[in-house]
């Protein structure tokens, strides 16, 4: 491809949705919300896992827990929101032969940390205290006015092997 107006190369738009070699595998999950960007949702590399900032929206670029009424006015919903978000990277988990159970660390953005018990409240139905360590931290805002809340995770899928080792001997 030709370089852009600040050398900087472009990317085509019929570039590979997944990469993988023998140490790394890069993807963009079927079925999940587009990136905006030029990233992948998830990102292997051997046993350890990155989850790019995953949201509510969906596929068809609508988004869980928002509601619009007829007047136009918006309700938005933190534990509908919450739900999706972690659903969502256990999906893009999925992808690489992980789960939610391999998840080490996450990071919380939040639009108000007036939504912070209603988020808390629905991450303790996927984890308790020998979960991944986290992070909440406030934000001004959100790629989009709808979204309340984004994750970003990492995990780690090698201590399987390990607890299998430890079975067999």
């Amino acid at each position: 491809m030709g370089l852009g107006s600040r050398g900087l190369h472009r990317v085509s738009p019929r570039a590979p949705r997944d990469r993988q070699n023998d140490d790394m595998t890069e993807r963009v999950v079927e079925g999940k919300a587009t990136p905006r960007g030029a990233y992948p949702h998830v990102k292997a590399v051997g046993d350890l896992i990155w989850v790019s900032g995953t949201s509510s929206r969906r596929a068809d670029d609508t988004f869980v827990g928002v509601d619009v009424a007829e007047d136009g006015s918006v309700a938005l919903d933190i534990r509908e929101q919450t739900r999706a978000v972690i659903e969502n990277i256990r999906d893009i988990l999925h992808s690489v032969d992980a789960d939610l159970d391999d998840l080490v660390q996450v990071t919380t953005y939040l639009v108000d940390m007036a939504d912070f018990p209603g988020y808390n409240e629905v991450y303790a139905e996927f984890f308790d205290y020998r979960g991944p360590t986290r992070t909440t931290v406030a934000v001004r805002e959100l790629p989009h006015p709808h979204l309340l809340i984004e994750i970003q995770a990492v995990a780690y899928r090698g201590h399987r092997e390990a607890a299998d080792r430890g079975t067999k001997e």
